[in-house]
């Protein structure tokens, strides 16, 4: 994905901040606060912006790490600090009440909302870049394409992606991948050829747009359990207990074999079918205690 150079917008005179549509969690706009303040002034503190917020300081710090939601009562001064009123204070209260529910469809449903007080000249996500990565199958039917070398057949791409989606869906997705530049035309369109793709993605759109693709596509996993044979699919779990640092180096480890998985995916010169790899590690139980 290409980048793209990001307005920003000063919260306080003289400390500049990223843009603040462009976050999806509002402690993130806090933390950046405090780490510009930081910056400019050595002495300033967790104590500091506690003082500021109405809050002692390990409130404030935990906020900062994102264990710990803002008060109501603090709403206002937080607002004040940041320099947010009009949409932009309107976006900060939605971001608060996402943060609060615990249902990722009601999240998904309240972060659209936010989304949707942003200007549209500030937007450096397009529809059709925020489809691409939403709709899962787009995806896929770029990925379809390589296995059917170039050839656009509509019905039968629709029909061999797994679960089947619809012609329609199907022929929005090429039109999808034609604009964004994933691929070119040939032969009056009834063959395409594989490109460089020119993405935009930017911001809390983007990861509220991944998250979308990943729940989606975990469910997939699970539904592969019943309806794909042994022999057309590798799935397996482990359960471990880990200490912080072995936790980092799986992460580390888990980003090493993605780069090795895509080394021998390149030399698959005549592919036959399209796959989908999951890989998730994420805490099923926490020593509480010890956090403390």
């Amino acid at each position: 994905m290409c980048g793209v150079l990001k307005i920003k917008v000063y919260f306080t005179i003289g400390l500049v901040m990223a843009e603040i549509f462009d976050y999806d969690d509002y402690r993130d706009m806090i933390k950046d606060y405090y780490l510009e303040h930081k910056k400019h002034n050595s002495l300033y503190s967790f104590s500091t912006l506690g003082k500021t917020l109405g809050l002692d300081s390990s409130h404030a710090y935990y906020i900062v790490q994102k264990k710990r939601n803002l008060p109501v009562h603090a709403v206002p001064a937080a607002k004040k600090m940041l320099g947010l009123d009009g949409r932009g204070a309107a976006y900060f209260d939605l971001l608060i009440v996402a943060s609060r529910t615990k249902s990722e469809k009601t999240k998904a449903e309240i972060l659209q909302k936010a989304f949707q007080l942003r200007d549209v000249k500030r937007h450096l996500l397009k529809d059709n870049e925020l489809k691409y990565l939403s709709a899962w199958w787009t995806i896929v039917v770029r990925a379809l394409i390589e296995v059917k070398h170039g050839n656009v057949d509509i019905p039968e791409i629709a029909n061999s992606v797994i679960p089947p989606i619809t012609e329609e869906q199907a022929q929005e997705s090429i039109e999808i991948l034609k604009s964004l530049g994933f691929i070119q035309p040939i032969n009056n369109n009834s063959k395409v050829r594989l490109a460089d793709p020119h993405i935009t993605v930017q911001g809390a759109e983007k990861a509220q747009a991944i998250r979308s693709f990943h729940s989606k596509v975990m469910q997939f996993g699970i539904r592969s359990l019943s309806e794909i044979p042994p022999e057309n699919r590798d799935i397996s779990t482990i359960t471990m207990a880990v200490d912080s640092k072995g936790f980092e180096d799986l992460k580390k480890m888990l980003k090493e074999f993605r780069k090795e998985i895509q080394i021998r995916v390149d030399k698959c010169i005549v592919p036959d079918r399209v796959m989908q790899l999951n890989l998730a590690l994420f805490p099923v139980a926490l020593n509480k205690k010890k956090e403390k």
